[in-house]
């Protein structure tokens, strides 16, 4: 996949995972995708496994929005850095919502086939999140 390609893939994911919209998830996102993340025991398949982890954290923080930082890409396989940043509003993990602003890393890698994402692994900082949200002291 030529990088111009893999960098229109990558901008089209950002607008998905910030609008939500299933359209453009079903365009981005292969069918057979498989996503892990620490959220979840068990992988997450195709566009409506990320609508549900998508779910899960606009529940906890509804104003949620992702910006990519920077990407590194080799063959298909691309790192990105991704800054989130929210409001806790929502139950998140059982933590009830406390007001609070958040701002966090997450550092994810994409595999990409035929102009779409087919594979995932994300680290967000869950832990940063957890001590944002008052949920983990900080010391």
């Amino acid at each position: 996949m030529a990088p111009e390609s893999t960098e229109a893939v990558m901008n089209r994911f950002v607008e998905f995972i910030n609008t939500g919209d299933e359209k453009l998830a079903r365009e981005v996102i292969s069918p057979d995708a498989v996503f892990h993340a620490p959220s979840h025991p068990e992988p997450l398949q195709g566009p409506e496994g990320y609508m549900e982890v998508l779910g899960m954290m606009r529940s906890g923080f509804p104003d949620v929005e992702w910006t990519l930082e920077e990407t590194v890409t080799e063959g298909n396989t691309v790192a990105a850095r991704f800054t989130m940043r929210g409001t806790h509003d929502g139950e998140f993990f059982g933590i009830p919502a406390s007001g609070n602003k958040i701002s966090v890393q997450a550092m994810n890698f994409y595999y990409l086939a035929d102009g779409r994402i087919v594979g995932e692994r994300g680290q967000p900082d869950l832990l940063g999140v957890m001590q944002q949200i008052g949920a983990i002291p900080t010391r």
